[in-house]
């Protein structure tokens, strides 16, 4: 894939039509009240993995519904002070994987949650250990049209729960400085970090990569490339539905988001990336509410984005703030 979408200097400018909805705030409030009803109940079980720079937890806490997720704790051996910690997301498909899939971060000497995503974690990778309890309506295989009849049913919405209970869950460790967090993602990981940035108003960093999950408008409409194309097949099976499938995904847009953000931010993208197309994750990075605000562009790549190049960059760039 060549480039396709708009050129640099009006990625820089562009802004999304997405609209906002009206009562955005207060679903996200009522959604988050109702799961916080629940006994967080967040266990750290130490696995032996084999691995001698790092001790390892297997964690369960209680997601949206209370429903039992899954995660890691990785910690440098040795750490007996709290420590700054990074919260993980996966990407599409991905599970929470295996420990050793996931050394990076407590190599820095900070600790490192990664969060399980639910009913997910059999496309790649190690695997994932949570299901998704929850049924929905006729759906287009994927994640993408599960629930999509309306807001209070879609996939997302129990998703995004979760890891802003992931955050909770990470910060109720002894070992875990709460007042020092960051989080991170690639993909639908990016998407699920704008999600936590703009609900979780004390962060310190937030650094998605080539997010997912945002500007669906535009998304659904310039790339024929899963996953946004699920939005799009769900749509030419059920004719007539676009406006009100539309009107579910704008309360899960990352751009909308993006406007609430109040941490530091590191964005990456690709500018041929066909699966997160550069302008939806300029729409999310251009209205990011911190003014504190950077983006790493990558000229000629597709969805691997900055792979280790945006590794190291992220690693410079917490330095000074985690």
């Amino acid at each position: 894939m060549a480039l396709f979408d708009l050129p640099l200097d009006e990625l820089r400018t562009y802004r999304s039509t997405s609209p906002e909805p009206e009562d955005f705030d207060a679903f996200w409030s009522k959604t988050l009240q109702e799961a916080r009803q629940y006994d967080l109940d967040a266990r750290f079980e130490p696995v032996d993995t084999g691995l001698s720079t790092v001790r390892v937890y297997d964690v369960t806490f209680a997601g949206f519904g209370g429903h039992p997720v899954k995660g890691w704790l990785i910690l440098p051996d040795g750490a007996e002070e709290p420590l700054p910690v990074v919260v993980e997301f996966m990407g599409y498909g991905v599970g929470r994987g295996l420990p050793h899939e996931h050394l990076l971060w407590a190599s820095t000497g900070r600790a490192h949650f990664v969060m399980d995503s639910r009913g997910q974690g059999s496309g790649y990778g190690g695997g994932g250990a949570t299901a998704d309890p929850v049924g929905a309506g006729p759906a287009y295989p994927g994640f993408m049209t599960r629930g999509i009849e309306s807001p209070e049913t879609y996939y997302y919405r129990r998703l995004f729960t979760d890891a802003v209970r992931a955050v909770e869950a990470a910060r109720s460790h002894p070992l875990v400085d709460a007042a020092r967090t960051g989080v991170t993602g690639i993909s639908q990981g990016g998407g699920i970090t704008l999600a936590v940035g703009g609900l979780v108003p004390d962060l310190v960093a937030v650094a998605p990569d080539v997010p997912f999950l945002c500007d669906f408008p535009r998304a659904a409409t310039v790339t024929d490339r899963h996953p946004y194309r699920e939005i799009g097949l769900f749509l030419r099976t059920h004719r007539g539905r676009t406006e009100d499938t539309l009107r579910t995904l704008s309360y899960f847009d990352g751009v909308h988001f993006a406007a609430r953000g109040s941490a530091p931010a590191l964005f990456s993208t690709a500018l041929e990336d066909a699966t997160c197309p550069p302008s939806t994750v300029f729409a999310a990075f251009n209205n990011w509410g911190h003014e504190d605000r950077e983006i790493e562009v990558y000229d000629f790549n597709d969805h691997e984005g900055g792979g280790p190049y945006q590794e190291a960059a992220k690693l410079r760039w917490l330095r000074s703030r985690l």
